[in-house]
């Protein structure tokens, strides 16, 4: 089990980034990082009364993925996801760069319930940790149902051969990087097909978003496959992030009472 753990991959931004009740206008005027003593994330949950979650909130996200909190879970079903090309756009948000999409892309289901594919976005390094080991980047793919309810897809990455996803968007990086247009840069149709494949192994658990406003309730599935990065791409992703922001990974958070449900079904595939 431990080496199961050791070698899995894991699975706002302002306006349509933030999925929950805060506003564009409040998310945007407050300033917060992740290296600056007086905005990082220690003092995230005094930065602003929306921000509480963030330092008194008990099912914060991320954590250590820990054997000892991880049983197998017979209820979990298989994580089918059903993503079609739509068109997007990427976004420069400072803090992180992301993918927002404009239209219908596909979704998942949780326990009877849809929840839709609005964006994507990466940290560096990974947020989540897998027995404390701490991998190269982690790719979120944001999910809600209708009455706002958060399932996020956490995949995590390791050095190696180029992501073909972020390959199909370098050259939009590389104009993010020099400066050369605005913070968003239309992306046309964006193909993301190829991460339909059902996993054959994933973790779930409760917590929340991993930045400001930290709200809780999120549905975390943690994909049991690594993907792999570029030093090149790495450093794309990194360009045109704030300075404080360049290394955008929350700490590790209690686990506290929680325990993380795992499925697993052995991969069939030759």
């Amino acid at each position: 089990m431990a080496l199961q753990i050791v070698t899995f991959s894991i699975i706002v931004s302002i306006a349509l980034f933030f999925p929950f009740s805060i506003s564009a206008n409040e998310v945007s005027s407050v300033n917060f990082s992740y290296t600056d003593p007086k905005t990082g994330p220690e003092k995230w949950g005094s930065l602003s009364p929306s921000f509480e979650a963030c330092s008194k909130g008990e099912s914060q996200s991320p954590v250590n993925l820990e054997k000892n909190y991880i049983f197998f879970s017979k209820s979990l079903k298989s994580l089918d996801k059903h993503y079609i090309p739509a068109n997007a756009t990427l976004v420069n948000n400072k803090f992180n760069i992301g993918v927002q999409f404009g239209g219908k892309v596909g979704d998942i289901n949780i326990s009877g319930k849809n929840y839709s594919l609005k964006q994507l976005h990466w940290h560096s390094p990974a947020e989540h940790r897998a027995n404390g080991r701490i991998h190269v980047a982690e790719l979120h793919l944001v999910h809600k149902t209708e009455e706002n309810e958060i399932a996020v897809i956490a995949i995590l990455y390791k050095l190696g051969d180029p992501d073909p996803l972020i390959s199909k968007i370098e050259d939009k990086l590389i104009e993010l990087g020099r400066g050369q247009s605005d913070t968003q840069i239309p992306l046309g149709i964006f193909d993301i097909e190829e991460l339909n494949r059902r996993p054959h192994r994933y973790f779930r658990y409760i917590g929340s978003l991993t930045t400001p406003p930290c709200t809780e309730g999120v549905h975390w599935n943690i994909l049991g496959k690594l993907r792999t990065i570029s030093e090149k791409q790495l450093e794309l992703l990194k360009g045109p992030l704030d300075p404080s922001c360049k290394f955008n990974a929350r700490p590790i958070q209690p686990i506290n009472e929680r325990k993380i449900q795992m499925y697993f079904k052995p991969n069939k595939d030759p």
